[in-house]
C-alpha cells in the first residue's frame, strides 16, 4: 500500500491534515510520525506546522529530523504547509534572525506593522488571517483543476521572500507576497489546504497523484 508520512515534530494541528488526506486518498496509508524510518520509507511526505520558526528548528533538532527532512525533500514528492515552506528557506527574520533548513533559496520576513489600508487608513492586522485569493504564477500539476485566483485560508505573521525562479503563486495583503513555491519534487504553500474547502482538497488530491520527474 502506498503511504504518506506527515512529519510530527510537535507543532501544528496535524490531525486536520491527516483527515483531509484520508478524505482524498482513502486507499493510501497516512502516517503522522516523528520516526525517521517512517518518513524515509514513505512514498510521499508532508511537512506542516504553525507557530514560531525558532521553536520549529529546535523541535526538528530534538527529534533528529533536520537531515531527515532535507533527505526527504531531495528525493520524494514533498508538500510543505504554512510553517513548512518557511522552514525550507535559508533564513527567517523571526526572533532577531533564525537560520532555517536552506533547502530552497530565499528568506522569511515579517509583515510591516506600519502599513496602512489606503482606503480606511487603518493599520495592517497581523497575523494575516482568513480567506484570500491565490494567483498562480507558475504552471504546475498541483494547480490542476483549481481556478485562477481561488481563495485559500491563511494564518501567518511572516511571509515568504523566495528566489523569483521558485515562486509558484502570489497573494495580496497590503503587499504582494509569494504564497506558494515549487522546485523539482517540492511544492510548498503558505496557506492551509486542509482548511480551504474544495480548492484545498483538490490541491491535496493533486499531490497524492503527482509524480514529479
Amino acid at each position: 500500500m502506498a503511504s504518506i508520512a506527515i512529519i510530527d515534530y510537535g507543532m501544528g494541528n496535524l490531525r486536520s491534515v491527516a483527515k483531509a488526506l484520508e478524505q482524498v486518498a482513502p486507499a493510501v496509508r497516512i502516517l503522522v510520525t516523528h520516526r525517521p524510518e517512517d518518513i524515509l520509507q514513505a512514498d510521499r511526505v508532508v511537512f506542516p506546522g504553525q507557530g514560531a520558526i525558532r521553536d520549529c528548528m529546535q523541535a526538528l533538532q530534538h527529534w533528529r529530523l533536520v537531515e531527515v527532512v532535507r533527505q526527504a525533500a531531495a528525493n520524494k514528492p514533498f508538500l510543505g504547509i504554512c510553517l513548512g515552506p518557511q522552514a525550507l528557506l535559508e533564513f527567517s527574520e523571526e526572533n532577531g534572525g533564525t537560520p532555517c533548513l536552506g533547502v530552497l533559496p530565499g528568506r522569511v520576513v515579517r509583515f510591516d506593522a506600519a502599513l496602512r489600508d489606503p482606503v480606511t487608513d487603518e493599520r495592517i492586522k497581523i497575523p494575516h488571517m482568513g480567506w484570500n485569493q491565490v494567483h498562480q504564477t507558475l504552471a504546475h500539476p498541483l494547480w490542476s483543476g483549481i481556478p485562477q485566483d481561488s481563495r485559500f485560508y491563511f494564518v501567518h505573521s511572516y511571509y515568504l521572500q523566495p528566489a523569483a525562479a521558485i515562486a509558484a503563486a502570489e497573494t495580496r495583503y497590503f503587499i504582494t507576497f509569494a504564497s506558494a513555491i515549487a522546485q523539482n519534487n517540492i511544492f510548498a504553500v503558505q496557506f492551509h489546504p486542509e482548511k480551504s474547502a474544495h480548492a484545498g482538497l483538490r490541491l491535496l488530491a493533486n499531490f497524492v497523484g503527482w509524480n514529479p520527474t
